[in-house]
């Protein structure tokens, strides 16, 4: 089922309402706006449920791998395990900030760095789903490994060529790459995160034709102290686009050995030691035209094309960790005794248990359903599911590490070298929450998700209506809009409210799950009703109420998670899987869309009685310094606010 069936087609840019926008609102959406495929018809599952449709047969049957991808992934996956187990230290490497020359040339050698890229240029040709295996296994042991290959591979230079690269491009650098060179995303500037509009890097064309002189500095480039070429997003002049002038980006591959780029600085965190994070600067460094990756002026297409992509990285990882964790934490709790009983036997510790084990078990559902549709089609649309996984799943895991800490005790807070110096077990929990905390920060921060999502959530109605709202169109064009939007609605409104009593289960679904599958198809018509009316209540304003929105997409991200997870035990159970291993997969299962349900509805309940007002005029007194007390009694830090200063220092 298509989420923008019989929704009118209009081109969303001129259904915004910019007019109340600074310049550079205006300029940062119409640039955003521009790159993306707004018009594409995509059947989306996820996107879907924000107009009340439930496409239950996207997910069932759930996407099994083909058994020839398996088998091809077990021989990568499993020579990987073997190397990592026998050929690396995560301690040690988190210890010294370094990954030994050895390990990065072994990983090259089996072909770590070409994971997906196709055999006649040299890779190893896997699939999405065989790169999200060996993601996992990475993410459950090294979190240093794990950001050195997937930032190479899912944001450098192969997954752009992969998707957008000339056969001239792929031929030079594909098998560069696959060979163990690596590479990196060169996109965050100093004063620009995620509003493009802002950059400053750019690039001018040379007076020949012939390349473009790249002059900027980029901050925070993963792999960029080790990388041999990036790939750069710079702004080239603008161009007229329909009488007005707009904007253009376009990404380069930059060779590091260039004359004019320079390696400032290595940029050292809190987690991840090892990770070769720098700031790059460019001084009149000369691109060859045919260095464009896709075509001038769509480099932001290329990067909001990769990420979506790229985030899938990410879950997968954190499905790893998670599973880490709960290894680390089931034998604890069995070994662990207390008031004269193992701990996991106490309610309290049982029941962290039990949402890692959920959670954990949705994460790998979301994860490998997404990565099936890239495998159906490599340029497949995932922009809501990928947002959605990355979103979850980061969240997710950092509550399962931070739990698992928690049970653990002191040795959980204490390093794995001094575990083992005392002679016990060296679980390396306090590695690994330094090493999780990024990942809700990394491609795309859970802020950005949460407002990425509403911006797709709202699209159908912004095409179906927004014109009726945008105040810089003619009167005689709304009213136009005001006809078609009436009648679009007049249709879908009321089947939001009407039964549906055929779901399209299959007929040997367990009912414990068909019960959950149910009650998602209407709860998804009850998020589109209320979404729709916040629409109406709050009009051109409802991108303003970022809380509010941010409720409507965690709701609809945990009813993807249900519904992957349901979809995902039922596939299991058809593989055979014994009595036992069915009944306590459901029971699992059952206990997370019960823990899901609660969430949501707590969601909704937010919608309507909340504090969002009143924390904001909170928030505004406390940044203007209206609240003295709060700064008393403080050793005043290098550049820190000063107007407040103790009533004893007074």
């Amino acid at each position: 089922m298509n989420n923008t069936k019989n929704v009118p087609h209009d081109n969303p840019e001129g259904v915004i309402d910019t007019s109340k926008m600074t310049a550079g609102q205006r300029a940062a959406l119409e640039l955003t706006e521009a790159a993306r495929d707004a018009a594409a018809e995509r059947a989306s599952f996820a996107g879907g449920l924000f107009m009340g449709q439930f496409a239950l047969d996207q997910l069932l049957p759930f996407p099994e791998q083909e058994s020839g991808d398996r088998a091809r992934g077990d021989t990568f996956v499993n020579g990987l395990e073997k190397f990592l187990r026998e050929r690396t230290d995560p301690d040690a490497i988190d210890r010294d900030g370094e990954i030994p020359d050895a390990v990065i040339a072994g990983l090259g050698r089996m072909g770590a760095f070409g994971i997906k890229v196709a055999p006649e240029y040299g890779g190893l040709g896997l699939s999405q789903t065989n790169y999200c295996r060996a993601a996992m296994l990475l993410g459950g042991w090294c979190g240093n490994l794990t950001a050195l290959i997937s930032a190479h591979q899912s944001i450098g230079v192969p997954q752009p060529l992969i998707l957008f690269g000339t056969e001239e491009q792929k031929r030079k650098y594909l098998p560069r790459v696959a060979a163990g060179e690596i590479t990196a995303f060169a996109l965050t500037e100093q004063g620009v995160g995620s509003d493009p509009a802002r950059m400053e890097t750019h690039a001018e064309l040379s007076p020949d034709g012939t390349h473009f002189i790249l002059n900027g500095e980029k901050i925070w480039c993963t792999n960029g102290t080790k990388a041999s070429m990036l790939v750069v997003m710079a702004k080239t002049p603008p161009k007229i686009v329909a009488g007005r002038e707009r904007n253009q980006i376009t990404a380069f591959i930059v060779e590091m050995d260039s004359p004019g780029v320079e390696v400032v600085t290595r940029c050292h965190f809190m987690g991840l030691k090892a990770l070769y994070n720098g700031v790059i600067r460019f001084h009149d460094v000369r691109v060859p035209r045919k260095n464009i990756i896709l075509g001038e002026g769509k480099g932001l297409k290329v990067a909001l094309s990769t990420l979506n992509t790229g985030r899938l990285t990410l879950p997968a990882a954190c499905t790893g960790l998670a599973k880490r964790c709960l290894e680390i934490v089931r034998k604890w709790a069995n070994e662990r005794e207390q008031w004269g009983a193992p701990i996991g036997k106490h309610a309290a510790i049982a029941d962290k248990i039990a949402r890692i084990a959920a959670n954990t078990f949705a994460m790998e559902a979301m994860t490998f359903y997404t990565a099936s549709l890239v495998d159906k089609d490599k340029k497949a649309d995932i922009r809501i599911e990928a947002a959605m996984a990355k979103l979850w799943g980061t969240e997710r895991a950092w509550e399962i590490v931070d739990t698992t800490m928690q049970i653990r005790g002191g040795r959980g807070y204490e390093t794995a070298d001094s575990l083992r110096a005392r002679g016990e077990e060296p679980a390396p929990v306090e590695r690994m929450m330094r090493d999780c905390r990024i990942n809700t920060i990394f491609e795309g921060s859970s802020e950005i998700m949460r407002l990425f999502l509403a911006r797709e959530a709202l699209d159908p109605h912004l095409k179906a209506g927004g014109a009726v709202l945008n105040s810089q169109l003619p009167m005689a064009e709304r009213a136009k809009a005001a006809v078609k939007a009436g009648i679009f609605y007049a249709k879908w409104y009321p089947r939001l409210w009407l039964p549906r009593l055929n779901l399209g289960t299959k007929a040997d679904v367990d009912p414990k799950l068909t019960r959950h599958l149910r009650w998602s198809e209407r709860t998804g018509r009850r998020l589109s009703r209320q979404l729709f009316h916040a629409m109406i209540r709050f009009g051109p304003k409802l991108e303003r109420e970022q809380i509010l929105l941010g409720r409507f997409v965690d709701i609809g991200t945990e009813l993807f998670a249900i519904t992957a997870s349901c979809a995902h035990a039922h596939s299991l159970m058809k593989e055979g899987a014994s009595s036992r291993e069915q009944e306590d997969l459901l029971q699992l299962v059952d206990y997370f869309c019960r823990a899901a349900r609660l969430r949501i509805e707590e969601l909704f309940r937010g919608v309507s009685h909340n504090t969002d007002a009143v924390g904001y005029r909170a928030a505004q007194m406390v940044l203007e310094g209206r609240v003295p007390a709060l700064s008393e009694g403080m050793v005043n830090s290098p550049g820190a606010p000063h107007e407040h200063r103790s009533r004893l220092a007074a």
